[in-house]
């Protein structure tokens, strides 16, 4: 079972054993528009929390994305240097940006659960 958590500036991590698979939100997707390119990290990049990690464009706006907690990016989703709109078909699917090696576990505390993030974004309407 994974968990996952959510931050305030719409990014969300799977916590997958001691990694972490990061993306944007469907709120966040919904407020971009259509997405049109992705600039992915480098494999092996190390972030600290709240590091921009990677840009996301849309017809709107570009908006950056931060590491929600700090580790070594071990992967990543080049299909979306193709495919930019699978970040608005699929936000937490398919759509996912990077895979992070987490570092520091505990920050994963400050997050939000699935709930807690909700009522933040019903907040924000």
């Amino acid at each position: 079972m994974s968990d996952i958590r959510f931050t305030e500036d719409h990014e969300w991590i799977r916590i997958e054993g001691d990694e972490g698979v990061i993306g944007i939100t469907d709120y966040a997707q919904g407020q971009l528009g259509d997405v049109v390119f992705v600039e992915l990290p480098e494999i092996g990049a190390e972030f600290a929390k709240g590091d921009e990690a990677a840009v996301v464009e849309s017809v709107k706006a570009a908006s950056e994305v931060y590491s929600p907690v700090s580790g070594t990016v071990t992967a990543v989703n080049g299909t979306l240097e193709d495919e930019p709109a699978r970040v608005n078909s699929s936000p937490m699917g398919e759509g996912w940006f990077f895979r992070l090696k987490i570092s520091e576990p505990s920050e994963l505390d400050a997050l939000m659960d699935e709930a807690a993030y909700r009522d933040y974004v019903a907040g924000l309407d």
